[in-house]
């Protein structure tokens, strides 16, 4: 699962999700949202807290200082599941920065999308209280 979603999957779903809910994950994909179901979030959870977890935040973090400050804010944004419209509220920026700045961190930390920047952010520590 998490090799998938490192690799570029906009979301995850088990074999054994009803259909109707497959349905709704293929169209919230198709729409830009990323996908987890409840059994995947509470592996990630597991996962997260396991003893790599350390080795994987240092490395998280590394990746992440190469950030710019704005760069960075939007990063932990999208890492909170908020959509570009949600973010340039926000940060009190347009959409069509958020857009770049989302692109930038792309390019910058060699990411292919929304979800893989949003699993940075939780690896490196961005997304718990107080960050």
């Amino acid at each position: 699962m998490l090799r998938a979603l490192r690799a570029g999957a906009a979301g995850f779903v088990l074999k054994d999700t009803p259909p109707a809910q497959i349905v709704d994950a293929v169209r919230r994909v198709a729409a830009g949202d990323p996908v987890l179901s409840p059994t995947v979030t509470r592996r990630l959870m597991a996962h997260a807290a396991g003893t790599a977890a350390d080795t994987r935040r240092a490395r998280a973090r590394e990746r992440v200082a190469a950030l710019g400050e704005r760069e960075r804010e939007v990063a932990v944004a999208v890492g909170r599941g908020l959509s570009n419209a949600e973010i340039a509220a926000a940060l009190f920026m347009s959409v069509a920065t958020v857009k770049t700045h989302v692109s930038r961190v792309l390019a910058k930390l060699d990411l292919n999308n929304r979800v893989q920047i949003a699993l940075l952010a939780y690896d490196a520590g961005l997304l718990e209280d107080g960050d």
